[in-house]
Formats: structure tokens, sequence, C-alpha cells
């Protein structure tokens, strides 16, 4: 499985929608994770991803109803997913393969976003742009049932496996996951090249061949220094848990900014190797 993304954040029409069903998934989300852990403290049992969505169903839970059912079945399959990781841990924890017991799953921040995924059956191609539903409700509250996004031109509609809508740090991304070939490298097991990591200069590289060349980290580091004067300096006489807009936009470009790094560098490491 990959994924690739694609910002949202040039379509303003779209966002308070977007920012209305991550903060339902971010409800369902709590809900599930209280029902689970309070049927996990009364009879020491683990709640499955099916009877966790019949109960959410049959309940009517107001924020599964204000989602997408396939998306709301989503979420609730994660919470479902995390409760089973917890069992396996605490498994390992009675056999002594590890050492901390594990703790339950916790409530995710009240007020947050979370992610919201819709499977590939929920997704339609119509003129060379993806349908993504968003439920009658959704479309009683804002006069939509649908949104658009242009299809990516490096994928097939029908290599698509899934596609989440993330939220982070004041934009909104989509993740379209998709099945991949495994890539047999054919690699001459003679040659080698050695790397030695560092911060001015961020890698220092020597191969066996004779050849040597150094990437340079100076950059990088100033980016990064001037993001810790920015934050240290926004968040001064404020509480420890002290967020903003501000500090939510330049972290956002400091993120992309290192992972721009970080891509270019192993291309160009692989374009030396191969």
């Amino acid at each position: 499985m990959k994924g690739c993304q694609q910002n949202l954040i040039n379509n303003p029409e779209v966002l308070p929608v977007l920012e209305f069903i991550c903060s339902e998934s971010n409800k369902l989300t709590n809900c599930g994770i209280y029902h689970a852990r309070q049927l996990f403290f009364k009879t020491k049992r683990f709640i499955n991803k099916f009877e966790l969505n019949y109960e959410m169903k049959t309940t009517k839970n107001p924020h599964y109803q204000f989602m997408h059912s396939q998306a709301a079945q989503q979420a609730l399959i994660s919470v479902a997913e995390s409760f089973r990781s917890f069992v396996g841990l605490l498994k390992a924890y009675r056999e002594n393969k590890i050492d901390k017991p594990p703790q339950l799953p916790k409530y995710r921040t009240k007020g947050g976003l979370e992610v919201v995924s819709y499977p590939k059956q929920a997704l339609k191609l119509t003129d060379q742009a993806i349908r993504i539903p968003l439920g009658k409700r959704v479309k009683a509250c804002f006069g939509m049932q649908y949104f658009y996004l242009p299809m990516p031109a490096n994928l097939e509609f029908k290599e698509i496996r899934e596609l989440r809508i993330l939220p982070r740090n004041g934009c909104y991304y989509a993740e379209f996951v998709y099945n991949t070939e495994e890539i047999q490298a054919d690699l001459d097991v003679d040659n080698c090249l050695g790397i030695d990591a560092g911060v001015d200069n961020w890698l220092t590289c020597v191969s066996n061949l004779g050849d040597s060349f150094i990437i340079n980290g100076r950059k990088l580091k100033s980016q990064n220094r001037w993001y810790n004067k920015e934050v240290a300096r926004l968040k001064t006489g404020q509480p420890q848990d002290f967020w903003s807009p501000r500090l939510a936009a330049i972290t956002e470009k400091r993120n992309r900014q290192m992972r721009d790094s970080r891509n270019k560098t192993a291309r160009l490491l692989l374009n030396y190797i191969g």
C-alpha cells in the first residue's frame, strides 16, 4: 500500500464542510472509545468493529448520522483496531515480551479534528473528477451532497483503495491509498555508499569507488532555528498548551520545508545509486 497527498486549501467553498465532517469524525471516535472502554470495565470483554458499528447505528448516535455511513464505519473500524492492538500488547506484556504494561486507547482532544476515510465503494469518477459523498444531513445543513476532487494525474481510479481527508494545522489534505507492485532493485552488492549524518554537513557520503560528496544542512538548520525562535516568541507569556492560527501556519510551513528537503535528498541519493 502507498499513499499520495493533495492539498484541499484551494477550494474555500468546501472548507467549512471539511471542518464539520472532521469534527464529527472526532466526536464519533470518542463515542466509540467511550463505549469500548465501558464495556471492558464492566465485562472485561473487547468489542469488535461489527458490534461497535451496530451500537452506534441502532442507538442513532447523532455524530454517526451526520457522517456518510461508510465514512462513519471507517472511523469506528479504527477505534476497534486500536483496542485490538491493545489486546496484542497486553498479551505480549503478560508473556514478558515487553517491559511496560499497555494503556487503554485514550480519548481524542475535545473540539479537535479527526481523519475522515472513504473506501473505494463510496467514490465515483465523473468527468475526470472524483465525487465524494457527504450524506443527507450534511446536505440539509450546507446544501451540498457531494464535493469533487480532480483525479491525480499519476494514478488510475481503479487503483485507489481508500481516500482519507487529513486535517493538519489549518489545512486539509486528500490522501489516496493505492496498491503498487513491488519493485525488484538490481543492486551491485560489490559497491557500497557510506553515509555519516551531521548538522551543518547534513550527510557526508563516501563510496568504495572513490567518490565523495556532502549534502549541505545549513539551510535546513536555519529554517528550523527560525521556526523554534518564532514559536518561543509567540508562546511567551502564554499557557503551556497555547495554540493559535499563526502557530499552525508556521508549523505547517516548517513541516513542508522539512519534508521537501528529505524527499529531494532521498532522490539525490537514489539517482547516485541508480
